[in-house]
């Protein structure tokens, strides 16, 4: 039997009673886990057991991530399991891609029948998987007729996609256009391209000089219209600003952008990467402002589209932006794959069969009410089940990582933003219930984070 894995009974953990992961986990030959012999070759995986893993993660793999909180083997719904067999209530769901929870039957049906029939294929070909869920997702972003799709692996690759479009759009008249708009605090990916878009100061550093032509202005009427000129090739913008603290633009500011863009003949990309595929309640949240003839020209998704498998598309809506890539323009390996579409295709069919969409709406009202009233907690904002909550001084006093910390304690799985912010992006299956569960326990969890904080 695989360690790994969980009897309903309780998980087999050979490291159940070590207190010291870091010296206990061993590799061949009893060497350190963390220090192998010069020349040995390094373990396979440490026996089950959160402390042997973490030691092995931090020796073979690159830590851009920083060293993980847990090691996760298992999960059901909407909660997951450690490899100490510790069970969390997870309300980040993988930063807002599980949206079907974890080991739905639908999802998980579908990725192994397809992973028996066929699983890749090169752009060479298509497939029907692909085909299907290419015209899925025209129908639910109510594209005119002669939208496009155009699959990726990711929300980084998708907009990469689309600042190339961009680019290309810019480049295809006279005189060229190379201006490029981005909003402050947006966060649109790592790649260069994306990261170029991105605002964050501390993530573009490192890394500059990046492509050039990016300019990031306020999300304001005064600050549009200044800059906005007829040099502008693109403005690239996220409905709401996950990130920065689930901070939602106004409809005011989105229709002005749409309605700018057309004037001066600039293309306008909404990333819906993060509030796309039913989380805000809507298929697109762009939906409530920009539809028909308002629509944008371009919308990217990414994470909740595959459920979890990883996936991304770029959608282009108008003449104006579906006309500028041609053959051989761009490009994607596993883009597109038929393992991918059939997860995509499953998680569109549950979110629809399920209606998770007016599901997260209601549960997502009850949360955010609830968690207004619990002393403590400043201003609550989101939309359906893309959550955020500002903690009172907790700016100044760095609460918000405190009480991640606390609330993985208490058997809760949540995201800090910023100093002050704590972010929800709970599977869409969550119930009110599970809703109420956190809400109940968070005072508790709020004391131990100041505890935390002022320790």
């Amino acid at each position: 039997m695989d360690p790994l894995r969980k009897h309903r009974g309780g998980l087999v953990n050979q490291h159940a009673a070590t207190q010291d992961g870091a010296q206990a986990a061993s590799g061949p030959a009893g060497t350190s886990a963390e220090h192998p012999d010069a020349g040995a070759a390094p373990s396979a995986v440490a026996p089950a057991g959160q402390a042997g893993l973490l030691a092995d993660y931090r020796r073979d793999l690159l830590g851009v991530f920083g060293d993980p909180s847990l090691v996760l083997v298992e999960g059901s719904g909407c909660r997951v399991t450690d490899a100490d067999g510790t069970e969390y209530l997870d309300l980040l769901a993988g930063i807002a891609v599980n949206s079907l929870g974890y080991s739905h039957p639908a999802w998980v049906a579908a990725i192994a029948e397809q992973a028996a029939r066929l699983s890749h294929v090169s752009n060479f070909f298509t497939s029907p998987q692909q085909v299907r869920l290419a015209a899925e997702l025209l129908e639910i972003a109510e594209s005119p007729a002669g939208g496009k799709v155009f699959f990726t692996n990711s929300g980084t690759e998708a907009n990469e996609a689309a600042l190339k479009l961009i680019r290309a759009h810019g480049n295809a008249g006279e005189p060229r256009r190379h201006r490029i708009l981005a909003l402050r605090n947006a966060f649109h990916g790592r790649s260069a391209g994306a990261l170029a878009a991105t605002w964050k100061e501390a993530y573009r550093a490192p890394f500059e000089p990046l492509p050039a032509g990016v300019e990031f202005i306020e999300p304001t009427l005064e600050a549009l219209e200044a800059a906005l000129g007829d040099d502008v090739a693109g403005v690239i913008l996220e409905p709401i600003q996950g990130e920065a603290g689930v901070i939602p633009l106004s409809e005011e500011f989105l229709r002005a952008a749409r309605r700018g863009t057309r004037e001066r003949g600039a293309l306008l990309v909404v990333d819906e990467v993060q509030t796309g595929m039913g989380r805000t309640g809507l298929w697109l949240e762009s939906l409530r402002s920009l539809r028909g003839d308002e629509a944008p020209d371009v919308v990217t998704l990414a994470k909740g589209l595959g459920g979890g498998f990883p996936i991304g598309a770029m959608l282009t809506l108008t003449p104006e932006a579906t006309g500028v890539l041609t053959a051989g323009n761009h490009g994607t390996t596993f883009g597109g794959n038929p393992l991918a579409m059939a997860a995509g295709l499953a998680t569109v069919r549950t979110i629809r069969e399920e209606g998770l969409m007016a599901h997260a709406v209601e549960v997502g009202e009850h949360l955010r009410a609830a968690l207004a009233g619990v002393e403590g907690v400043g201003e609550v904002r989101g939309r359906g089940l893309l959550i955020a909550f500002d903690l009172l001084d907790g700016e100044a006093s760095g609460l918000a990582p405190a009480l991640v910390a606390a609330a993985r304690e208490g058997g809760f799985i949540v995201n800090a933003t910023g100093p002050g912010t704590v972010r929800l992006a709970p599977p869409l299956i969550l119930t009110r219930a599970e809703a109420d569960e956190f809400v109940a326990a968070l005072p508790g969890l709020l004391t131990a984070a100041r505890e935390r904080a002022a320790g």
